[in-house]
């Protein structure tokens, strides 16, 4: 039985501990919180995961909250005109539904779930020298912790990472009360506002620890005047300048948040990072190696929404590496043809996700207009957040942009 340690307790590392546990692999997780401390603490991010991450967790048969949380069967796009009116305002809708739960409730049941079927958790904030200690104990050790000392161990690889800092200020809020759409009211849709040149709001339906309920989430230009968050703790603060930019930029969103309030104390959160690529393997002080996970070393702005996505595929992706890996030993050269393996679709979702934090060229612009006149190109760009390798097809380049457009139009 091989011996696999993974560090970092989020979608990545419970997923892929769940996956390896499932197929005899003695597995250790290190984390520095339990499950107790997650679910009763604060919001860990946004989410909303569409088909084919959902279906890793089906095959896996972790997909407990599948009938709780809202099926999100379709994404909206609004753009803002500064006398609050809406000159694009459409929604397009998913071949198959999202959905989105509260990393709270979806960490704690995994890990859960994990110790009952016989898995070590070892709580404790790891360290460098703890890896370098642990190493020597492990097969393989894999680091799915995306912040602190242990992420300095991988490289920015500059080749991939065109942003050296934030392009956006983050800033959530996990509310119930929100009244529905009512260009839709029968069916659940994340909703994507755009304020040109000041940034984004999306508001997602999730399920959180007390029930459905809705995330607000703004994507705030640096230096802009969407980015007011800075030096807000209070969530009480938080949620009213939320809702007070709302009614400033977005009229129709905050027309029916009349009733919103906080989940709970712990329903905010905000910050900044820059999306960056990290180069995979890590080198410990005493020569081993050890293999970075999903957000460790591809970490996107949320600005498309594929955290949670990407997380979900690198886990399945590094799974089927292992097991087809066998007996033999995990050196560097197997972990950078690991991380290759993922990155060959994880490389459309950075290239995507890098282009929508610029100001949107011409053809993009015509693109998302045509979008509110023909519903196959709605469906088409909504569908492009399951599958972003679609994109390559007609998104980025403005003659294949103009050539979708025209037969589109012919039908």
């Amino acid at each position: 039985m091989r011996k696999i340690l993974i560090v970092g307790a989020g979608q990545a590392g419970l997923q892929l501990a769940l996956g390896l546990q499932d197929r005899g692999y003695e597995v250790t997780l290190m984390t520095n919180r339990t499950s107790d401390e997650i679910r009763a603490g604060r919001v860990m991010s946004t989410q909303c995961m569409f088909h084919t991450a959902l279906g890793h967790e089906r095959d896996l048969g972790i997909n407990f909250w599948e009938d709780q949380a809202p099926r999100i069967e379709g994404l909206g796009l609004s753009l803002a005109a500064p006398d609050g009116t809406r000159p694009i305002d459409w929604v397009g809708r998913l071949d198959a539904y999202a959905q989105s739960v509260d990393q709270r409730v979806k960490m704690a049941g995994w890990m859960e779930t994990f110790a009952e079927c016989g898995g070590r958790i070892v709580i404790h904030g790891a360290a460098v020298s703890d890896l370098d200690y642990f190493s020597r104990a492990y097969d393989l050790v894999l680091v799915a912790a995306g912040k602190g000392e242990l992420v300095s161990m991988f490289g920015r690889d500059a080749s991939r990472s065109p942003y050296d800092t934030p392009q956006r200020a983050l800033a959530v809020a996990y509310v119930h009360g929100l009244a529905p759409r009512p260009e839709h009211p029968d069916f659940h849709a994340v909703r994507f506002n755009i304020v040109p040149g000041a940034g984004e709001l999306f508001v997602m339906p999730t399920l959180t620890t007390s029930g459905p309920a809705d995330i607000l989430f703004w994507e705030s230009i640096p230096g802009g005047p969407l980015d007011v968050f800075a030096g807000v703790k209070d969530p009480a603060e938080h949620l009213r300048v939320t809702l007070d930019l709302m009614r400033r930029h977005l009229p129709w969103e905050y027309d029916r948040a009349g009733k919103v309030e906080l989940t709970d104390a712990g329903g905010t959160l905000s910050g900044r990072y820059a999306p960056v690529v990290r180069n995979p393997v890590g080198e410990l002080p005493s020569g081993g190696v050890v293999l970075g996970v999903a957000d460790v070393v591809v970490a996107n702005d949320p600005i498309t929404g594929q955290g949670s996505n990407n997380a979900s595929k690198c886990a399945a992706s590094y799974l089927a590496s292992i097991v087809e890996h066998g007996d033999l030993p995990f050196d560097r050269a197997w972990m950078q043809s690991a991380f290759d393996r993922y990155w060959d679709g994880a490389q459309h979702v950075t290239k995507w996700t890098n282009a929508l934090l610029g100001p949107p060229p011409e053809h993009v612009l015509n693109l998302i207009g045509a979008a509110g006149q023909l519903s196959s190109v709605a469906r088409r760009f909504v569908n492009g957040f399951d599958d972003p390798v679609d994109f390559e097809e007609y998104f980025f380049e403005p003659d294949k942009t103009a050539a979708y457009l025209a037969a589109a139009a012919q039908g």
